[in-house]
């Protein structure tokens, strides 16, 4: 089949390995320091051949179960996200604790970085997102716009909070607008702006209240991972089955359950439930 009718197929095939390359890099965030290479590099192997592999042609091939069930995932909120999330959280168990573990280990202590790392993160996500609709067109400048106003939600969001709380901090005002791109990344092609902005707050508050949690879960994702990518890539997934609708994506959208179709939110616990499964 051709997956790219509007350009060469191996720029498709470029484009893709980007995404099977970002997927596994996740992972290690969440068990940094606790791993070799070596291990590590054969790991990735299996796990992207296993893991990523399948679910990628389930969701995204034109013979995949989930794509043929009516599963809705326009840039990799199941595929990248969750997949990535609940493998770095059963990652994290299986290792263990780092050894010099304690709960100043991971405090940022190079802020510059990371509001540089935030600002790459974001402006690539709009390749990311945008090019998912496989041309320049007004689909994907729809899907650039919904990723940029979640991420400004997802910060706005995050220093709201942090302000009620007390203590507004730039390392979080750099991860809401992570969470609003994680949690958009699945529906920036089947919904319309405004619902963007409501998926970039909700996927914020979510995460945010589940890592006030962390403390009491004992697990050790450095990077916050699980919660980060995985919830987030949960809550982004779940809520395109709410704020779908069909006329924005013609060619491959549906309606979500606001709008007529509550069946839509079953294909898409199906894909949630196969990610995290697989």
């Amino acid at each position: 089949p051709n997956y790219s009718p509007t350009y060469p197929l191996l720029t498709y095939c470029a484009y893709q390995g980007t995404f099977a390359v970002i997927t596994p890099a996740l992972i290690s965030g969440a068990i940094v320091g606790r791993m070799k290479i070596i291990p590590y590099m054969i790991f990735i192997f299996i796990w992207s051949t296993v893991c990523y592999d399948p679910m990628a042609h389930w969701v995204w091939g034109d013979n995949g179960w989930l794509k043929h069930l009516g599963t809705l995932d326009f840039a990799g909120g199941t595929v990248v996200h969750i997949l990535s999330g609940v493998s770095g959280l059963v990652a994290s168990i299986i290792l263990g604790k780092r050894h010099d573990y304690d709960r100043h280990s991971t405090t940022p202590h190079n802020l510059p970085f990371t509001i540089l790392g935030t600002c790459l993160l974001w402006v690539g996500w709009s390749g990311f997102n945008a090019g998912s609709a496989n041309s320049a067109s007004g689909l994907a400048a729809l899907a650039l716009i919904n990723t940029h106003v979640a991420a400004a939600a997802g910060l706005m969001t995050w220093v709201v909070i942090d302000a009620i709380r007390g203590h507004i901090s730039i390392s979080g005002a750099c991860v809401g607008p992570i969470v609003g791109l994680v949690a958009i990344t699945p529906a920036c092609g089947f919904v319309q702006p405004g619902w963007a902005i409501l998926i970039g707050v909700i996927g914020t508050g979510i995460v945010y209240g589940l890592l006030l949690l962390k403390k009491y879960m004992h697990i050790d994702d450095t990077l916050d991972v699980a919660i980060v990518h995985g919830c987030g890539g949960i809550s982004g997934a779940f809520m395109t089955g709410l704020f779908a609708q069909k006329w924005v994506n013609e060619s491959g959208g549906a309606d979500g359950a606001f709008y007529g179709n509550p069946v839509q939110l079953w294909y898409q616990i199906a894909g949630i439930l196969t990610a995290i499964g697989e």
